[in-house]
């Protein structure tokens, strides 16, 4: 007899309930890993690329996982929407596991490069595959809990991950920053295992309903496909998203052609994210389009806007290294205590007033930091600021999750997600390889900086416009 998945908790059941506890374990636990392997190669990566020789290589090590990522958030996709979630978590953990193999072994930078391609493409499948389990495995009153658990997974890293990398690489080697994970990933993997069983892909286009309101409204209407046909053809379109990425990120190096290569890897990735995302997406359009658009405005404000930070209060008020990194973690912190609180809150906060609050929250941090920059204000406002913007990333980031997967039918589930992530990873991209073109246009540091911020808070200002448009109607919750 064919091996079905276990018989559902009551609806009143938390993410602890037995028929919940290890699935919950095991998601959080692989969700960790990768949030903190991301944080400790930005460790170590200094001393590898002192070691390996690898200067020229450095910026590939980080810009290459990002691409490959948004190939393997298709891929999973695809494979999740015609199969279910299970091949493809397999598969992802698989090349994950094969990805910190390859460079926790490399004696070249090459080598370990090509180790973190393999890592990105596992890792951003593995999330679009997760994101497909909560669909699968838990009631819909539990989404928003358990993707502040996923929040709350991500934002601990930042704490603990430099410090742990930097212990391990000095005591040991490097090589065991990668290595270790390995040992810790299998595990987590096999707590997931007895809860994915008989988890198939979808025999028809069951709606689910909206949590959003619960109104007929908030469904996908069957007149807007929410992706277009042909598995084969979105990759293709994701692969080319890749390269354009790619290309944005060594613009910087051509001398002569740079910026009109760039204009050309922007048009060239927004060309080809269009069938990658719902339709009406980079138009704005309400409902789900706008959900993702969200989301990748929100990203691309907050990550341009937190790179640069660190580096203002190295440069202009003299904080040493370490100290300009720890300003972080009170943003890291308010992350997950936003994630914490829309958790708790449930319904009691409908999701478009959480996005509205969440993504004015991040504009305001990123002008004070602005402001604090062009008017030589002191650091404390910058970095008192950002706590405001960890606060907001906590609010906004789970209800997006929620919103598409309530605004999904069950054959649309591994699309949408993949489109979230995508949105995610494109947008944090491009925003990265724009400031760092605008930081290098100005010729004094401080004008470079203002540059910087002055840009991600403009598309701070587009969140906030595009906010109130992820309900359908204008007057949906």
């Amino acid at each position: 007899m064919p091996r079905t998945a276990p018989a559902p908790a009551p609806e009143s059941a938390g993410l602890f309930h037995r028929s919940y506890l290890l699935v919950t374990l095991g998601a959080c636990a692989l969700v960790f890993l990768a949030a903190f392997e991301s944080m400790a190669v930005t460790t170590i990566m200094p001393l590898v690329s002192r070691e390996l020789d690898g200067a020229a290589l450095y910026a590939l090590a980080f810009a290459g996982p990002l691409a490959t990522g948004v190939i393997g958030m298709v891929a999973a996709g695809n494979w999740s929407d015609r199969r279910g979630p299970v091949g493809p978590l397999y598969a992802s953990v698989a090349l994950f596991v094969l990805g910190l193999l390859i460079a926790g072994t490399a004696q070249s930078m090459p080598a370990l490069v090509a180790g973190r391609l393999v890592q990105g493409l596992g890792g951003g499948a593995m999330t679009v595959s997760l994101y497909v389990v909560v669909a699968r495995v838990y009631p819909p009153v539990l989404h928003p809990r358990i993707f502040a658990a996923f929040s709350a997974a991500w934002v601990i890293p930042s704490l603990v991950g430099p410090f742990a990398a930097g212990l391990v690489a000095q005591l040991a080697s490097w090589h065991w920053v990668f290595l270790g994970v390995v040992g810790l990933v299998v595990p987590a993997l096999l707590m997931i295992v007895p809860a994915v069983r008989g988890l198939h892909g979808t025999a028809g286009r069951e709606s689910r309903k909206s949590l959003d309101g619960g109104t007929a409204g908030d469904k996908p209407a069957a007149s807007e496909p929410a992706r277009p046909s042909g598995g084969y053809r979105r990759l293709a379109w994701a692969t080319l998203a890749a390269l354009a990425v790619l290309g944005l990120n060594l613009s910087a190096e051509v001398p002569v052609a740079g910026g009109v290569l760039a204009a050309a890897a922007v048009a060239l990735a927004l060309l080809a994210v269009r069938p990658l995302v719902p339709r009406g997406t980079l138009t704005a359009r309400r409902g789900l389009p706008s959900v993702i658009l969200t989301r990748g405005l929100a990203s691309a404000a907050f990550f341009g806007t937190e790179v640069y930070l660190p580096y203002l209060l190295v440069e202009r008020y003299d904080f040493t290294p370490t100290f300009a990194g720890l300003t972080l973690t009170g943003g890291a912190l308010a992350w997950a205590a936003g994630s914490a609180v829309q958790g708790r809150l449930g319904p009691r906060l409908d999701h478009r007033r959480a996005v509205r609050i969440g993504a004015a929250m991040v504009l305001g941090a990123v002008f004070l930091t602005l402001t604090t920059t062009t008017l030589g204000w002191p650091a404390a406002v910058a970095i008192a600021g950002w706590v405001f913007a960890g606060g907001g990333m906590g609010l906004l980031y789970p209800r997006l999750s929620v919103m598409t997967l309530a605004l999904s039918t069950k054959d649309t589930e591994g699309f949408n997600s993949s489109a979230m992530s995508i949105s995610d990873s494109l947008g944090g991209a491009l925003a990265l390889a724009a400031t760092g073109i605008v930081f290098a246009a100005f010729p004094t540091t401080a004008a470079s900086f203002a540059g910087v911020f002055a840009l991600t808070a403009a598309i701070g200002v587009a969140a906030v416009l595009v906010a109130p448009r992820v309900a359908r109607t204008s007057g949906g919750s």
